[in-house]
């Protein structure tokens, strides 16, 4: 599991912004999704193309917030990273100018559907309820790129709790626009995941003033716990 540091700069400004350490302990589970964020077996497995292998470890803790928001009436949306050739908005910036040419081969091999990376880690607590999406940016709610926000306002969605990996790409670019969106967002620092550290704390730091709550998962479980409603 990563070493959480928030710097005390970072935590006192959060808390000048927002009024208090968290902005959104009152929310309607009802009205919640927990997104997981692309934890498919390209980054689960030990030796996967993009295998970050904290991922694993957070996986009770993604599951923990799973079963309690789905007993108290919420969402759970998993998000499938992938590559699709035949995309009407193929990403040429990044695939093709972004990457080696062997590195943008194995990526768009590795995630194409179908395939077994691109599948989500049997591990998870999924069930038929729960939302399937795939996504081909970053962020699960660039335009054109993934039905997820269609989901999400088909059922009156208002908040967001973000887990999975990596927590400074797919991730942070997810809570980025959720708040954008006008989405109460929550991210969970001992629930995403990626490489190092260092850009797990970045991320959190960064997102911690303005973007969303940082909470870890026993918070996040209190405060479903807390305004769960019959």
């Amino acid at each position: 599991m990563h070493a959480i540091h928030i710097i005390p700069e970072v935590q006192e400004r959060t808390i000048a912004n927002r009024g208090g350490q968290w902005a959104f302990e009152a929310i309607d589970p009802k009205k919640t999704c927990h997104i997981v964020i692309d934890l498919q077996y390209g980054f689960m497995e030990e030796g996967a193309v993009l295998e970050v292998p904290v991922a694993r470890e957070i996986v009770p803790n993604v599951n923990a917030i799973t079963r309690a928001l789905r007993a108290a009436g919420g969402l759970v949306a998993y998000t499938r990273w992938t590559y699709r050739a035949d995309e009407p908005h193929a990403w040429s910036s990044w695939y093709q100018l972004g990457l080696s040419s062997r590195t943008s081969t194995s990526f768009r091999e590795a995630f194409a559907p179908g395939t077994h990376d691109h599948a989500l880690w049997p591990e998870l607590d999924m069930q038929p309820q729960d939302v399937v999406v795939d996504k081909t940016r970053f962020s699960a709610f660039t335009p054109g790129t993934c039905d997820l926000k269609a989901e999400l306002d088909a059922r009156g969605i208002d908040t967001v709790i973000i887990t999975g990996t990596l927590t400074n790409s797919c991730c942070e670019s997810t809570a980025r626009d959720a708040c954008q969106l006008n989405y109460t967002t929550i991210f969970v620092a001992d629930a995403t995941a990626t490489v190092t550290d260092t850009e797990h704390n970045g991320t959190l730091n960064s997102l911690s003033p303005v973007y969303a709550d940082i909470m870890t998962t026993q918070k996040v479980l209190h405060v479903i716990a807390a305004n769960r409603r019959a």
